[in-house]
């Protein structure tokens, strides 16, 4: 069985005429029916389903009930809709499930069934929040274990085509300015190529992109193009004209009435964004960075299009403070140092996406894991494990497995099939589910620092930023409404500690709300109204500086993410907290209140440092690889100065290992200098020289990596001095 649901503002719908002899009889032709605020239920029964019917039935109920309950509906309109396949059941056989299933739905629901067999116009208005399009396809295989074996499961990704959207936000002028250089270099390369066509043009970080099919690049061809650009600037940029473009028509058809067309000289363009452009005159200077690939629509089975990317300023001096600091980006890059201190190694057998941490690397990873952990440990917050495969059933029921999608990795067992888990939530749900909470329990916190699991696309990985394996410090607490303000007061605790010892103090908060329209977001105004009020005045009790931002707001509740700035001056979205009124629902959590009576608990999904590989590459690049002494891999390098010291060089670091300080030895027969160069480069915090007049004294010559020296130095106290820095996890 198939059926697509659209939870909808009304649908209106007449019998036109038979479609076959055998259709359902006593239905009036030309008649109209029209129902308000239904779920409407378009079903095509399956040859398949023949075998078992009553198991199909009863999936076919559960599956509706289901999905009202997570839209609220009360109306349901049963509607036969044999487009959604090619092998259709005997017409009477589903024509009797259909009034089965109207028979049973009706205890619980008012239900209209369209009729059976017949041709029908219908007039439908979706609501159009994130639940208002679901489909769902089963049958037998999926409960018959014999079958399962014999099934050949198809675990190769789909790809499908991704629709364009048009954004409704005003760009700066620095936006503006980087776009229209972007269609004017399109207009530039088609005097050059009449034959290429235009695809999108939008935003990558700081970065405008031009999409193009049908033309070779090379970078030596970067500065002629940046100077016929500039020579260019007289054209035009007019509103209207005629697409002759098929990827532009694409793109129009995507966008639909909020999209406009512009005309440039000699290509009409479809941006997708609103007031895109800015006078070409305003543009001074235009450097074009470098070109990759990207599939049409994001869709590998499409045609491969050449992205050029590209920034563009109204003076050179931005051109080249932008420059300056990109030279400062790549030698922090997360990639070079990680390469330079052997923190991770990615290998060709293992796979993209999926880097494999040293120990260095897992030092570095413990310590931030360990640090969440003592912030969390005694607010309340137990620690939880979940496996890393469930059965597909769990994220049908949490709205995963359609969130996700092809970026689900599915694994098949001997009998059973299950996915690789895209999310930590709806485990935590199943552990709260299994106790019997009452209002004294309440808040339940969990902690979990997991691995999930998401089929990104190979052209979007990148080092530890973006991964196909990616561990969340996820945590879930579940409490009442009344009790938002107070448990996120905590958790904003949390958050400003962690960043103060990560040396990150330049921050902003996004208040995130529902906008205008209110039928995009699951739950009624009364809960969502106190749910936007607590969390705004925990904003206010802790002095944050935040913005209100409409229409950002998690479809399931409202959340604060926290957006902070590193030591080169970029923003990353890092903390958030968001309230969650929907993951309760669909699984139907509750705790008994004062009254003895179940209650609905609001759960909150926060996260400190986000995905904790995202998390390790930003600070390798905030730090430079210059670690605070608490994160360092290697805190101390001793070194030699010849082979009479190491007796009493072996002692100093056996005292120091016995104390949990980080330190290696370095007893090569190398000269002095090199072996502080090397400990240098690698960043070490603190360089121990130990040569004959250190070991007559039983002292140290200590140097600091800032370059300060400190000679005569006792081992116990430098000892001690370590054990204070790491403990206050100062950022000296």
């Amino acid at each position: 069985m198939k059926i697509l649901a659209i939870h909808a503002d009304f649908i209106e719908f007449m019998a036109k005429k038979k479609a076959f002899k055998g259709a359902e009889e006593g239905v009036e032709k030309g008649h109209k029916d029209k129902v308000e605020e239904c779920l409407v239920i378009f079903t095509a029964i399956e040859k398949r389903d023949e075998s078992d019917l009553n198991g199909v039935l009863k999936r076919y109920l559960q599956e509706i009930a289901n999905i009202a309950q997570q839209v609220n509906a009360q109306s349901i309109v049963l509607y036969p809709y044999a487009h959604l396949s090619s092998s259709l059941s005997n017409p009477k056989i589903a024509e009797q499930l259909m009034k089965d299933a109207e028979q049973e739905l009706k205890k619980k629901f008012n239900v209209s069934r369209a009729p059976f067999g017949w041709y029908k116009s219908f007039n439908i208005s979706c609501k159009g929040h994130p639940l208002s399009e679901l489909s769902r396809e089963f049958g037998l295989e999926e409960e018959t274990p014999k079958k399962a074996e014999k099934k050949e499961v198809n675990l190769k990704r789909e790809y499908k085509d991704e629709s364009f959207k048009f954004n409704q936000e005003s760009l700066s002028e620095e936006q503006k300015i980087k776009l229209t250089s972007a269609y004017l270099l399109a207009s530039v390369l088609k005097d050059m190529e009449p034959n290429i066509k235009i695809g999108s043009a939008g935003f990558y970080h700081d970065q405008a992109y031009i999409d193009i099919s049908g033309i070779k690049l090379q970078q030596n061809n970067f500065p002629r193009l940046e100077k016929e650009l500039l020579n260019n600037l007289s054209k035009k940029f007019e509103l209207g004209g005629e697409l002759q473009d098929d990827l532009q028509q694409n793109i129009l058809l995507d966008l639909g009435e909020k999209a406009s067309t512009y005309n440039i000289d000699n290509i009409t363009v479809v941006p997708l964004f609103k007031e895109p452009f800015i006078s070409p005159e305003s543009i001074k200077a235009v450097k074009i960075l470098n070109i990759a690939s990207a599939y049409w629509k994001n869709n590998q089975n499409n045609q491969q299009l050449t992205r050029i990317n590209l920034v563009a300023f109204d003076s050179e001096e931005k051109l080249q403070t932008y420059l300056k600091r990109q030279e400062e980006a790549e030698a922090r890059s997360h990639l070079k140092i990680g390469k330079e201190q052997n923190l991770f190694v990615n290998s060709e057998l293992v796979g993209a996406g999926l880097p494999l941490l040293t120990p260095k690397g897992m030092i570095l990873r413990c310590e931030i894991e360990n640090f969440l952990w003592d912030l969390h440990k005694n607010r309340g917050y137990s620690r939880v494990w979940t496996p890393h495969i469930t059965k597909p059933g769990l994220y049908k029921t949490s709205g995963h497995w359609d969130k996700f999608g092809e970026e689900l990795f599915k694994v098949q067992g001997k009998t059973e099939q299950f996915v690789m888990k895209p999310m930590n939530c709806p485990h935590h749900m199943q552990i709260f589910d299994s106790f019997s909470f009452s209002y004294r329990d309440m808040p339940v916190r969990y902690f979990e620092p997991a691995t999930v699991y998401r089929d990104e696309k190979s052209g979007s990985l990148v080092g530890m930023s973006r991964v196909r394996a990616i561990t969340q410090d996820d945590g879930h607490l579940f409490c009442r409404l009344s009790q938002i303000t107070e448990e996120t007061e905590k958790i904003i605790e949390i958050v400003l500690e962690f960043y103060k010892a990560i040396g990150m103090h330049d921050y902003w908060v996004s208040l995130s709300v529902r906008g205008d329209d209110k039928s995009k977001y699951l739950g009624s105004d009364d809960v969502w109204e106190k749910g936007e009020a607590a969390l705004k005045k925990a904003a206010d009790n802790k002095n944050l500086p935040y913005k209100r931002i409409e229409g950002e707001a998690a479809f399931y509740g409202p959340k604060l993410d926290f957006m902070f700035k590193d030591s080169m001056d970029r923003e990353w979205q890092l903390a958030t907290i968001q309230c969650d009124f929907n993951m309760p629902e669909r699984f139907d959590l509750s705790f008994m209140n004062e009254e003895s009576k179940k209650e609905r608990p609001v759960v909150m999904h926060r996260a400190i440092s986000g995905s904790i590989e995202r998390f390790m590459s930003v600070i390798i690049e905030h730090f430079a690889g210059k670690f605070p002494l608490w994160l360092s891999p290697v805190q101390v390098k001793v070194v030699t100065i010849t082979d009479r010291n190491l007796e009493f060089a072996k002692e100093v670091v056996s005292k120091m290992k016995a104390n949990d300080i980080r330190v290696e030895l370095d007893d090569r027969s190398e000269s002095m200098g090199k072996k502080v160069r090397d400990a240098q480069l690698e960043q070490v915090n603190y360089i121990v020289t130990i040569g004959d007049k250190e070991q007559e004294n039983k002292t140290l010559a200590v140097r600091k990596r800032t370059g300060e020296q400190e000679f005569g130095v006792a081992v116990d106290r430098f000892i001690l001095k370590l054990k204070d820095e790491i403990l206050s996890r100062s950022l000296r």
